[in-house]
């Protein structure tokens, strides 16, 4: 059996290794289950039950619980949600967590809505990284799939984050098989633009399972059509799993996160914090450790480190999610664990 404890001695304690010898160093934080959006593949049209504002983690509770990560091992924070950008003071968040030693990226993931509004914040703040998602260029199919007349505002907004170049800028589509989504047109953002695209297959999640994803061979033999050859880019692109192409002419790489076609268990390196306080170890299962609880009863730092230690000890080796097998599986929204 590998011995969970032997590689952390070895690694002076400051690596937090799993079970299956996986460095676990990247954390994505949902501050909240709101969302401005009401996007098909995540959310029915008319929502779902909120957590109430005292069952959501408090800032001071997310930076608590970010200093004890960075202490166990990690060093990469997402923030996303819901719909992070419209809980009051996030900007102010961002500071904090990036003032915490050990903690060297702290990076957003956004509709966009609100982007124009706030970029000047957060680049202020020292944001490090931006992904923002968008599923088509066309506007109608774009209120179609979130339900609402929001396009405007959000290319606004990535206008606007493309102003701050030493800021990372991704984009991220997930692909619906619908007609006039038209990924072409997403994917010419990467030709003129500083930003990488990336598309993203939907996971059989909540409102995802009522989706087919196109997989990694059907996009790229689509794109080659328009754009020629597409060479794979062999060099790393931010923390997570993404894995990108060059395509000439191009200043953007063309990315894709593949988690059911080619999946890339063996090398996750995250964890997941939802917004009610729970960490999960895997997207797909409901397992994990209840953080808030453990927070609002007192418990020390070092509880609450040993819970988490425990929680990534039993990170599963993989999704299941093409099994049939239904047993520990995630039945929340993706807006409620964190997209």
């Amino acid at each position: 059996m590998y011995d969970v404890e032997e590689t952390r001695r070895q690694n002076g304690g400051l690596m937090m290794i799993d079970a299956q010898g996986r460095t676990i160093d990247y954390v994505r934080i949902s501050v909240t289950d709101r969302c401005n959006l009401r996007c098909v593949y995540c959310m029915p049209e008319n929502g779902i039950p909120m957590a109430t504002h005292e069952d959501l983690l408090g800032f001071e509770e997310i930076e608590r619980l970010c200093r004890i990560l960075a202490e166990v091992g990690i060093r990469k924070v997402k923030l996303t949600g819901g719909e992070p950008l419209v809980r009051k003071d996030f900007v102010e968040l961002v500071r904090k967590i990036k003032a915490i030693k050990g903690i060297e990226k702290v990076t957003l993931t956004t509709n966009g809505v609100l982007l124009e509004k706030e970029m000047d914040g957060l680049a202020a703040a020292g944001i490090n990284g931006i992904n923002i998602s968008l599923d088509t260029l066309n506007p109608k199919k774009f209120e179609e799939i979130t339900r609402r007349d929001s396009f405007n505002k959000v290319y606004r907004g990535i206008q606007k984050a493309l102003t701050y170049p030493e800021i990372s800028l991704k984009l991220n589509c997930l692909p619906l098989g619908l007609e006039d989504q038209n990924l072409e047109d997403i994917a010419e953002l990467a030709r003129d633009n500083e930003m990488h695209i990336r598309f993203i297959e939907v996971m059989p999640i909540g409102q995802g399972k009522n989706y087919k994803f196109l997989s990694e061979i059907q996009i790229v033999e689509m794109l080659e059509k328009k754009f020629g050859k597409m060479v794979p880019f062999n060099e790393k692109l931010g923390y997570g799993p993404g894995h990108y192409y060059s395509i000439d002419g191009f200043q953007g790489k063309i990315g894709f996160i593949s988690a059911i076609s080619h999946k890339f268990c063996g090398s996750c390196n995250r964890i997941r914090l939802t917004a009610e306080g729970y960490l999960k170890s895997c997207l797909q299962y409901d397992t994990g450790r209840d953080l808030r609880k453990l927070l609002r009863a007192g418990a020390t730092d070092e509880e609450i480190k040993e819970a988490i230690v425990h929680a990534i000890d039993e990170k599963p080796i993989e999704h299941i999610f093409l099994s049939g097998h239904i047993d520990q599986e995630e039945h929340h929204n993706m807006s409620q664990i964190g997209g």
